[in-house]
C-alpha cells in the first residue's frame, strides 16, 4: 500500500515492534515462545530508542511487506523473496555498488528472481541512507520543451537535474540509462553511472510485423523499485530496493503507451495502417493490443521472465484463497489490481477489495516523489 507517513513516536515504535514480533513467532513456530524476544526488544528500545531485527525477522518482515502491498497483483510468491541483508552499509559508494550487484543477481540470466536489498535503517537522531532514483533502472528523457521529449518523458526533470550537476548524458537515444542517485548517511546526494553489464534489455519486436525491429524499441528486464521505505515493526529502512518481474501491461500499456511516457500508440497505429481520424475506429485499442503482444512475444523470445495480465489475475485470486485459508485477509487497491488493458476480461475486475493498512509495508515517505525528479539535487 502506498501512503505518506512521518517517523513514528517512541510509543508507536514499541507498539509496532510488539505486533511484529508476535506475528513473526506466530508464523514461524520454530522460533518458539515470543516472550523472551519481546523482553529483549523492550530493553533495547529503552536503552537506545530503537532495536535491531534478527536476520530471520528481517527476511520475514520484507516478505510480509510484499504480502501486504495492496497495489501489487503479483503477491502469490511473496514467501520466495530473496533478502540481501546489507544493513551495515551507510555510504553512497558501497550502496550504489550493491544496488548494481542486486540487479545482476535478480536478473539471473533472464530468469528474474524477486529480490530485496536492505541497507541501514533510520536511527534516533540519524536518518538512514536514501536512494533518490524511483527505480534502479531508468531511461533518460531529453527535451527543451514539455511537449517534445526524446526518451522517457517521466524522467525529463531528473535528466535535466543530472545534466545540471555534471552528468554528460548518454548517446541521446530514447533508451539511454540514467545514473543512479544515492544519498549516504551524513552526505549529499551523488550520482553513479549504471554499468551496462548490470542491465539486461529486451529488444521489442512484433510477432507478425518484422519492420518493428527497425524502431530499436527495447525495455529492461528487472523492475526494481528503489525510493520506497520498508517498514517492519516500527523500524524504517529508507533504502531497500526490491523487484519482482514485469507484467506485460506495465511495459506495453503504460511505459511505452502512456501519453506522458513514450506515447507510442499513434506511431504503432500508423505502422499498422489504422484509421486515426476518429477515436470511434478504436485505433488506440487495437494499437494497444498489438503493442502488448509485441512485449510478451519479445520477452518470451529472449527467455526473460514476464507475466501476462490474464495469468497474473488468476494467480492473484489463488493468492487470496490461500491467504484466507490461513486466516489472513488480503488488502487490495482495485484501481491498481485491475490490469490497464482488458480489465473486464480478467477475474479480478468483478470483485471489490478492502484497501486495508498495515504496519509492515513498503511506503513512499514525504519528499520521495520530489527526490525522484531530482529536485534540489546539488
Amino acid at each position: 500500500m502506498e501512503i505518506l507517513q512521518q517517523r513514528p513516536t517512541a510509543t508507536q515504535v514499541a507498539e509496532a515492534a510488539e505486533e511484529f514480533i508476535r506475528l513473526f513467532h506466530r508464523e514461524n513456530p520454530e522460533a518458539g515462545d515470543p516472550r523472551a524476544r519481546l523482553a529483549a526488544v523492550r530493553d533495547e528500545l529503552a536503552d537506545t530508542g530503537t532495536y535491531r531485527h534478527t536476520p530471520q525477522e528481517l527476511a520475514h518482515g520484507a516478505r510480509v511487506a510484499w504480502r501486504n502491498s495492496n497495489r501489487c497483483i503479483g503477491r502469490l510468491y511473496w514467501n520466495s523473496l530473496r533478502v540481501r541483508d546489507r544493513r551495515e552499509l551507510t555510504g553512497a559508494d558501497e550502496i550504489a555498488a550493491e544496488c548494481f550487484e542486486h540487479l545482476r543477481e535478480a536478473t539471473n540470466g533472464g530468469r528474474v528472481r524477486p529480490t530485496i536489498t536492505v541497507f541501514a535503517p533510520d536511527a534516533p537522531e540519524r536518518p538512514g541512507p536514501l536512494i533518490w532514483s524511483e527505480q534502479l533502472i531508468r531511461y533518460a528523457g531529453y527535451g527543451d520543451h514539455p511537449s517534445v521529449t526524446v526518451g522517457d518523458a517521466r524522467n525529463a526533470p531528473l535528466t535535466r537535474a543530472l545534466l545540471d550537476v555534471g552528468w554528460t548524458g548518454g548517446a541521446g537515444s530514447p533508451f539511454d540509462l540514467l545514473p543512479l542517485v544515492v544519498q549516504g548517511v551524513d552526505d549529499k546526494p551523488r550520482w553513479f553511472d549504471t554499468p551496462p553489464d548490470a542491465v539486461l534489455e529486451v529488444p521489442i519486436e512484433h510477432p507478425d510485423e518484422p519492420g518493428w525491429a527497425d524502431w530499436g524499441l527495447r525495455w529492461h528486464a528487472v523492475p526494481a523499485i528503489s525510493n520506497m521505505c520498508l517498514e517492519i515493526g516500527g523500524i524504517h529502512y529508507p533504502a531497500a530496493p526490491f523487484n519482482g518481474w514485469y507484467m506485460g501491461t506495465e511495459i506495453g500499456a503504460r511505459n511505452l503507451a502512456d501519453t506522458d511516457r513514450y506515447n507510442l500508440l499513434p506511431a504503432v497505429a500508423r505502422r499498422l495502417g489504422l484509421d486515426l481520424s476518429s477515436d470511434r475506429s478504436l485505433w488506440k485499442d487495437r494499437a494497444l493490443v498489438e503493442l502488448n503482444r509485441a512485449v510478451l512475444h519479445s520477452f518470451d523470445r529472449a527467455g526473460v521472465t514476464i507475466a501476462d495480465h490474464h495469468t497474473e489475475s488468476r494467480r492473484f485470486l489463488a493468492h487470496m484463497e490461500r491467504e484466507e485459508r490461513k486466516g489472513r485477509g488480503v488488502g487490495a487497491d482495485w484501481s491498481w489490481i485491475v490490469p490497464p488493458i482488458s480489465g473486464s476480461a480478467t477475474p479480478v475486475f468483478h470483485r471489490t477489495y478492502e484497501d486495508s493498512p498495515s504496519s509492515t509495508v513498503y511506503v513512499h515517505h514525504d519528499g520521495a516523489r520530489e527526490r525522484a525528479q531530482g529536485r534540489d539535487l546539488v
